[in-house]
């Protein structure tokens, strides 16, 4: 008898220092095969090194990370294979213009040219990016740098998409055009998992929804679970903490 389907994604006590700072301090979090997953916290809370971890970017100090059961460090061609990841701050080769820096990120996975001539065009495309013509990625607007990085994301057609912060700084057409592809991918079998410290997106797209404070998961579960028939907003807001009373200190406004 067969046992459950791996998670999309697992990781299990990540921890990571830097100096005397403890940035993520043992993080378990599995994410269901096809689900949207929205990781949420305040700026600082581990997110992004977190997520740069669990696939591949930052060596853990402890723990390990699994993408649909392959572990990430013992056997990182075959996770890799299975994972598309939009770092958030991580130059792209930016002195290629999309057409060449998605024939370049095909090549590297060692790709059949034609079919990454192909993707490449048909992702142009759909993001509407093809007008871009022989731009160079290092002159895109920050709405087209995401959509870029997110058609070098898609091009190998992963089973797991790892977005960092992809809606952040970007107009509100670019959002809606990624928000439709990313529904599309999870529709027809992938899982998402993101980033992002904007409640609105989250409640919007998500599936489930982890909270990240301290580095550390405070809430985690479907997002009904942790709304709890609450705003997300205010659950956030209570297991982050943060807001203050705003009475006579500042009576002057």
């Amino acid at each position: 008898m067969n046992g459950p389907a791996p998670a999309a994604l697992a990781l299990r006590g990540l921890v990571k220092r830097f100096d005397t700072k403890i940035a993520v301090s043992g993080v378990d979090l599995d994410v269901p095969a096809g689900s949207f997953y929205g990781l949420l916290g305040p700026n600082g809370a581990g997110k992004t090194t977190s997520l740069s971890m669990a696939v591949g970017l930052l060596r853990p100090d402890a723990g390990s990370a699994w993408v649909l059961g392959h572990d990430v460090w013992a056997s990182p061609v075959q996770a890799k294979q299975l994972l598309g990841v939009m770092p958030d701050g991580v130059r792209l080769f930016d002195r290629l213009n999309g057409a060449e820096l998605l024939a370049y990120h095909g090549l590297l996975r060692g790709m059949d040219p034609a079919v990454v001539d192909q993707r490449a065009r048909e992702l142009l495309d759909v993001l509407a990016l093809a007008d871009a013509g022989r731009t160079l990625v290092v002159d895109y607007s920050a709405g087209m740098k995401k959509k870029i990085g997110l058609a070098c994301a898609l091009l190998h057609s992963p089973r797991l998409l790892v977005l960092d912060e992809p809606f952040e700084a970007v107009d509100p057409v670019s959002a809606a055009l990624i928000r439709d592809i990313l529904h599309r991918y999870v529709t027809n079998g992938g899982t998402v998992i993101f980033s992002s410290h904007v409640m609105e997106v989250v409640e919007r797209l998500c599936s489930h929804v982890a909270i990240l404070a301290g580095g550390t998961i405070k809430r985690v579960g479907t997002i009904d679970e942790v709304r709890a028939g609450r705003s997300l907003e205010d659950v956030f807001v209570e297991v982050v903490g943060g807001r203050t009373a705003t009475g006579e200190e500042l009576a002057w406004l």
